[in-house]
């Protein structure tokens, strides 16, 4: 009996070595590069300027913390709102910039610890404001809800407004820009892009609903499997929150966590 215990904790420790030499932590140690997927569309999170390929905002400024703590660089990899998910497992990137909790996602991707809060908002024409007042006011046959494929956005129209038309379409194209382009009557976005998108376009106007839904976590996107590296990442993300990073970040954005 003491053999077999003897042998079953040697294989217990036999499988935890492997685990732990088998890390994305350890991978990107030894090769000094942090892969960061991100969609470079999502205004103040990440900003993609396609005439120098580079990247800015709020996910930006923080991956790069998480780089310059690692001792690595950072390189970002292109991706979109359908294939976040699949980059991560398709091992395209070690990490995702914020990403909203959500469920299904959850089932194939891990998470690390949240770090901000948002919730969402439907965003109008402004010549169309006085038409709406509240959210049951889009769910009428009539209405064209726009939402981009992929996101949790397009999930939150259908069940929000079943009775509206819902059209979905696919990046680089947005769902706001279906908006602009009077393809849709309501777009529906957290209040952190919508606070970008009436600041940058004048046409258009935030509902003043009775409160926002859906409030949500944000957090990045990790392999589920490897627990060395999610640690790894939820041991700096609670360090950071402590040492106010994550606040001081947001306040430079112009951002404001629920």
């Amino acid at each position: 009996m003491k053999k077999l215990m003897l042998a079953l904790g040697m294989t217990l420790l036999a499988m935890a070595n492997v685990a732990n030499a088998e890390s994305r932590l350890h991978e990107i140690l030894d090769k000094g590069v942090l892969r960061v997927g991100t969609t470079g569309d999502w205004n103040p999170m990440t900003m993609k300027d396609p005439a120098t390929n580079s990247y800015r905002g709020f996910d930006i400024d923080v991956t790069t913390e998480l780089a310059k703590d690692l001792g690595v660089k950072v390189e970002y990899v292109a991706t979109d709102w359908k294939t976040l998910v699949s980059g991560i497992q398709a091992d395209k990137y070690d990490i995702t910039g914020s990403a909203s909790l959500n469920m299904s996602r959850a089932k194939v991707a891990g998470y690390s610890q949240p770090y901000f809060y948002l919730a969402f908002v439907p965003v109008v024409q402004k010549k169309d404001l006085a038409k709406f007042s509240d959210w049951s006011d889009f769910d009428n046959a009539d209405i064209k809800v726009a939402a981009t494929l992929g996101t949790v956005q397009e999930k939150m129209v259908k069940a929000f407004f079943p009775s509206a038309q819902h059209i979905v379409i696919e990046a680089p194209a947005r769902d706001f820009q279906e908006l602009l382009a009077r393809r849709a009557d309501v777009s529906v976005t957290s209040n952190v892009e919508a606070a970008t998108l009436v600041e940058k376009f004048k046409q258009l106007a935030i509902v003043p609903v009775k409160e926002p839904r859906k409030p949500t976590p944000i957090a990045m996107l990790l392999d589920q499997d490897d627990q060395v590296w999610i640690n790894y990442i939820n041991h700096w993300v609670e360090l950071k929150k402590t040492q106010g990073f994550f606040k001081q970040t947001a306040k430079k954005w112009g951002l404001q966590s629920l």
